[in-house]
């Protein structure tokens, strides 16, 4: 696993062992930043359930201003750390080792690009949808990675569903504010 271009094209990043995290694939991470690559530039990036933290270190490398890394594993955290490290984006990242619900309930910010890709087939990632829009600036961008079969609302808040993206068995969809639509 790779950073796949940007300032810090090439940098390897770890990742855990085994199956506790699904790194999101090389060709879907291209894809989500080919959806996303005018909305980088300069803006706040949320990788709410971020694993090895590979999502939002790209959006970093790509021109992000700055991202917040939240998970509920503590050794998920300890890895993003080290991927921080490596690439150099200790002034633009924070660690976040908090359960998606408590972090969004005390958190005070707003983001412009949010990516959400909780565990699969959990029930998780329409609660996260739900509880993110309200964290996020009007102009902002959410997308969920998430498999084929699994249904998301056309609506979330202020946030309207504006299209899906499929890669095998994968779908990225993208939600827009209302007024952007």
């Amino acid at each position: 696993m790779r950073i796949i271009t940007g300032s810090r094209r090439g940098r390897k990043l770890k990742t855990l062992p085994g199956d506790a995290v699904r790194p999101t694939p090389d060709r879907v991470k291209e894809a989500l930043f080919n959806i996303l690559q005018f909305d980088l530039e300069g803006r706040v990036f949320l990788d709410l359930f971020a694993g090895s933290g590979q999502i939002g270190l790209e959006a970093l490398s790509r021109g992000a201003k700055r991202a917040v890394f939240v998970d509920s594993a503590k050794a998920s955290c300890g890895v993003v750390l080290e991927n921080i490290h490596t690439t150099g984006f200790e002034n633009e990242a924070q660690v976040m080792n908090a359960e998606y619900a408590s972090y969004l309930l005390r958190c005070t910010e707003t983001f412009d690009i949010a990516f959400l890709d909780p565990p699969y087939r959990t029930g998780t990632l329409t609660k996260a949808l739900l509880a993110v829009t309200p964290h996020m600036n009007r102009g902002g961008i959410v997308i969920c990675e998430h498999p084929t079969d699994e249904e998301l609302p056309e609506t979330a808040g202020e946030f309207v569903r504006v299209r899906d993206y499929r890669y095998g068995k994968i779908l990225l969809t993208a939600y827009r504010h209302q007024s952007m639509v």
